[in-house]
């Protein structure tokens, strides 16, 4: 078994969802996916037409007190920040890790408790289902891969961050994709991608478009617990990561 089948598994997307055809970097693979039979004939689904929609913007990162234009500074800046309520909980900030030059920039809500402890988003089982997903892609944390959250800190008993903590923690996430200047945004979850955007909608609306952060194309689909909560989810996240394939190959 290789490593994209057993990333395929995991998913519990294999035998039934296979790339069409093996690549040797993600930004170049095929992004249609086949169907195998299981009662009917295969079907191919075919990517969505890459049509670029206009939202509104977030909040500006020029704004006042964001005066971090290096990586060390913004890192100081992100763990010396009291702008909300969220950083006298937490045990600690957690900035974002990867490649800070990364093609690819995946955003998701906010760290739990595991990525409180341990200082780095998305290590707890979500993660473990992300970095699979990541893999089934042929991408790897770390390698033209960039993760963070919309806020740095955790919010009480792991629920969704406030309107307000977004609207104080939004601008270090906005400088930090200045710096990494990405190629594509993945958006994990409602609260990434409504925060991102700027539009309160439903996220089945969202997914499947192209959609504009300051010019740079981002894709929207569903954060990896809840998946681990809704397991037949899974095949259209994957077909999210096909079309952000398929987006990446046009880029």
């Amino acid at each position: 078994m290789d490593r994209q089948e057993a990333m395929l598994r995991e998913l519990n997307l294999y035998p039934q969802w296979t790339l069409r055809a093996p690549v040797a970097q993600a930004a170049a693979a095929e992004p249609s996916v086949v169907v195998a039979p299981v009662e009917k004939p295969a079907a191919t689904v075919q990517p969505q037409e890459l049509t670029l929609k206009d939202t509104a913007l977030p909040i500006a990162a020029d704004v006042p007190f964001i005066a971090a234009n290096t990586w060390p500074e913004l890192k100081q800046q992100v763990r010396d920040c009291e702008r909300c309520g969220l950083r006298a909980g937490c045990t600690q900030t957690v900035f974002g890790v990867g490649d800070e030059k990364a093609d690819w920039l995946f955003v998701g809500e906010g760290p739990g408790a595991d990525e409180d402890a341990l200082g780095e988003p998305f290590v707890g089982q979500a993660g473990k289902l992300l970095d699979n997903m990541l893999a089934a892609i042929k991408l790897a944390r770390g390698k033209q891969v960039y993760i963070a959250n919309i806020v740095k800190c955790r919010p009480p008993n792991n629920r969704n961050p406030t309107a307000g903590e977004i609207a104080q923690c939004l601008p270090y996430l906005a400088r930090q994709i200045e710096l990494i200047q990405p190629k594509l945004i993945v958006a994990l979850g409602k609260v990434a991608a409504t925060s991102l955007l700027g539009e309160d909608v439903p996220l089945a609306s969202l997914r499947g478009t192209l959609h504009d952060y300051r010019g740079i194309p981002l894709v929207v689909t569903y954060h990896p617990a809840y998946l681990l909560r809704s397991p037949s989810e899974k095949a259209k996240a994957w077909q999210d990561l096909c079309f952000a394939l398929n987006v990446m190959g046009e880029a």
